[in-house]
């Protein structure tokens, strides 16, 4: 653990659910009638979350955070389109179920993000709050969403190169975990005007990565064991999926009714959303001086801020 970690991280649990088996980190099973559901994102673990964890305990919450399918030691089916919205949303339905929850609060970042928001969209009923870190609300265009990067971001952008060489990127991070995720997790990046060619190769391939190391040596030894066992197909084959899941999203009401909390970094290189309250309208949008990795740069800022927005709606609901 770092330095700011609160506590050890809790133990695994293996679940069944939706066809799957998802590796569950719980903790404050006696704030049982409270839960908060946490959702990590790519390339990254329930781990991620291990300076929330306690935090949110101590505030009274009965915390669930899963290994989504395709990480750790989740289940990785072979198939692409098991990977899509309704498999990744159906996961967190049956995972509520389970534990007997009408519904929860789901915080998500990165990708964790993407399948919160569209979780709300597609079972509102189950989600009574949304935090999104790094990744706002993605507006459904007319155009699906692969084909609109590459359009505008090109070829090479990775959220297309995943699709249109399989298997190429994966086979650099597989044969390399140590030094892919070293030279990814960093802290203090300059914004750099982008380079040619696919970004996240460049970086699992750089001997000389920007900025300065953001986990310690244990908690990259986390990361490095894990993905050394999984490999990074799993976690791929999510953005495979994104064309699939704007199919699958089509006949949804795409307002967000819930209360919801964006919360972006200064210097993160994830655009934030224009106009987000038009699509979110109980939004409330703050950010932090960091880059992508938002809890995990400043671990006890954010802890503040979802704190405090959580407590907010409460005292509201009165």
């Amino acid at each position: 653990m770092n330095s700011e970690s609160l506590t050890s991280f809790p133990e695994p649990t293996i679940i069944a659910v939706n066809g799957v088996e998802l590796e569950v980190f719980e903790a404050g099973q006696h704030n049982a009638g409270r839960p908060i559901v946490l959702c990590h994102g790519f390339p990254d673990l329930a781990y991620t979350w291990r300076n929330q964890v306690p935090a949110l305990v101590a505030a009274g919450y009965h915390v669930i955070a899963p290994n989504q399918r395709g990480y750790g030691n989740s289940s990785r089916p072979e198939e692409v389109v098991a990977y899509d919205i309704e498999h990744l949303t159906g996961d967190l339905v049956a995972l509520l179920d389970h534990y007997g929850y009408d519904d929860a609060t789901f915080i998500g970042h990165d990708w964790g993000a993407f399948v919160v928001w569209s979780l709300t969209v597609l079972h509102p009923q189950r989600v009574n709050r949304v935090i999104a870190l790094s990744m706002p609300y993605l507006a459904r265009g007319e155009m699906p969403w692969l084909d609109f990067m590459e359009a505008v971001l090109g070829s090479e952008y990775y959220f297309v190169h995943f699709n249109k060489q399989p298997g190429v990127a994966a086979a650099v991070f597989d044969a390399d975990p140590a030094r892919f995720l070293t030279n990814l997790y960093r802290r203090n990046a300059p914004l750099l005007p982008p380079e040619p060619g696919m970004e996240l190769i460049r970086i699992a391939q750089t001997d000389a990565p920007l900025g300065e190391p953001l986990l310690t040596e244990s908690d990259l030894g986390v990361y490095i064991a894990a993905f050394a066992t999984s490999g990074f197909t799993g976690g791929i084959n999510w953005y495979r999926n994104l064309n699939r899941d704007w199919d699958q999203l089509a006949e949804a009401d795409p307002i967000i009714h819930q209360p919801a909390l964006m919360i972006y970094g200064d210097r993160d290189t994830v655009m934030r959303a224009e106009g987000l309250a038009s699509l979110v309208p109980r939004v409330t949008e703050t950010s932090l001086d960091t880059g992508h990795w938002v809890h995990q740069e400043r671990p006890e800022e954010a802890n503040r801020k979802i704190l405090a927005w959580l407590a907010s709606q409460d005292a509201s609901a009165f």
